[in-house]
């Protein structure tokens, strides 16, 4: 499932996967989700992402020289989850849910 936490609303909206969320409620489970969430400052939070994901392919580019083995393919994977980790808690934004007044035209 697709979440967004909507602050004026005061809840969630499902953006996607409806039926997935249905059917794993119905058979008691809790449905696996992902949200969708606004970053705090762009240029920032861009500047830090790159500058970790360098960092990660330098060391999988030292890694990737290595002979291939089973120890190799799991330092991989161990590489590959601490990068997901650290992305993960980059600080992402709290604030409200920006609304946009639209403007309306009468009816002709």
């Amino acid at each position: 499932m697709l979440l967004w936490w909507v602050s004026f609303l005061d809840g969630w909206l499902l953006l996607d996967g409806h039926d997935r969320a249905a059917a794993a409620l119905a058979e008691g489970a809790p449905p696996p989700c992902v949200e969708l969430v606004r970053v705090p400052d762009e240029a920032d939070w861009r500047a830090t992402a790159e500058q970790i994901t360098e960092a990660h392919e330098e060391v999988l580019a030292r890694l990737a020289r290595h002979p291939a083995s089973p120890h190799t393919a799991r330092q991989r994977q161990a590489m590959e989850r601490g990068y997901a980790d650290v992305i993960s808690t980059l600080p992402y934004d709290a604030e409200g849910t920006p609304m946009y007044a639209q403007e309306r035209t009468p009816d002709a």
